[in-house]
């Protein structure tokens, strides 16, 4: 079987590593990695297998014996499902490459919010040798919004640090691995006893604003928020009335709205709030994951054919 992989990598990376991790685990089969468009137009035409982190029209019109595209991203939202479904072409993503080093993200906030870590480097910038006030988690309570892949792992890290966890899922009797879990009826009631509450869900129509000014109202004023799913999750504008009026304690923002955030927004000037250029989900690490993935599912599909694979979305 030909698998194909895209010229463009995930985060900046060279995708010709992920193409040598395919090698490696698929030996029986040809994986090609187009480092050229020219490339990409030439072996799409006999590709079984394309991966990356788009499809556009061109290249399908030439995919002839094309039968699986397997996304680079967790999103897939992007892609032109229509077009694949048009082509009898199964979709996978790449839910669950990112949930460990997103979660790390998240424990890193929490912990570098409650000791104060930007305080402390602060006066080390001064060489000031001054105590200053700290918290600690255990004993605190964190919502996490989302118990996908990414909203799992974060609870099961907080567990350790004898944390109250919440979780908000659209459907609360599918469970999770927090200490109690509620649907969305249930968001107010945890929000208003959070000390910090994180946003790990994917983006809907029901999720788009979720967070506006009667959430931050609710929200105690030494909470903070943490976003890790994406900008428009939050209302930016609310957001930041509550920054600047001390209605919450700050936020660390890995996703924005807009994105990226022009360098004169007013976000970037709290002292409260950590943004970062939407780089949570980048690992060493991830390629290897997106590997052992598609190579499950080229092997399965090879054996009993396109359905029922892994992280299948269409």
């Amino acid at each position: 079987m030909k698998l194909l992989v895209l010229r463009e990598g995930v985060h900046g990376t060279n995708a010709s590593a992920y193409a040598d991790l395919l090698r490696d685990r698929l030996p029986d089969h040809e994986v090609v990695h187009a480092r050229t468009r020219e490339a990409e137009l030439r072996e799409i035409r006999d590709a079984r297998v394309a991966t990356g982190i788009d499809i556009d029209t061109a290249l399908l019109e030439r995919a002839e014996r094309l039968r699986l595209f397997a996304g680079a991203y967790a999103g897939h939202s992007h892609l032109p499902l229509d077009a694949l479904s048009e082509r009898d072409v199964a979709v996978t993503n790449a839910v669950g490459v990112h949930a460990p080093n997103v979660a790390e993200y998240v424990l890193g906030a929490l912990l570098a919010r409650v000791r104060s870590f930007r305080e402390g480097y602060r006066r080390q910038e001064r060489a000031e040798w001054r105590p200053f006030e700290v918290g600690e988690l255990a004993g605190s309570t964190v919502t996490v919004v989302g118990l996908g892949a990414i909203g799992s792992a974060v609870v099961e890290r907080l567990n350790p640090f004898e944390v109250e966890t919440v979780g908000i899922r659209a459907n609360p009797e599918q469970g999770g691995p927090a200490d109690t879990v509620h649907g969305p009826d249930g968001f107010h009631d945890a929000l208003a006893r959070s000390d910090a509450v994180v946003l790990a869900c994917p983006l809907t129509e029901e999720t788009r604003g979720l967070v506006d000014e009667p959430e931050f109202t609710t929200m105690p004023t030494e909470a903070h928020l943490v976003n890790v799913a994406r900008g428009p999750v939050v209302d930016t504008d609310a957001l930041v009335t509550a920054v600047r009026r001390n209605v919450i304690g700050g936020a660390t923002l890995d996703v924005t709205d807009p994105e990226p955030l022009p360098a004169d927004h007013p976000l970037w000037g709290f002292e409260n709030v950590q943004v970062t250029p939407h780089n949570a989900g980048a690992t060493p690490a991830y390629y290897d994951r997106l590997a052992d993935i598609l190579a499950e599912n080229v092997e399965h599909a090879a054996a009993e054919g396109f359905e029922e694979l892994r992280n299948q979305v269409a």
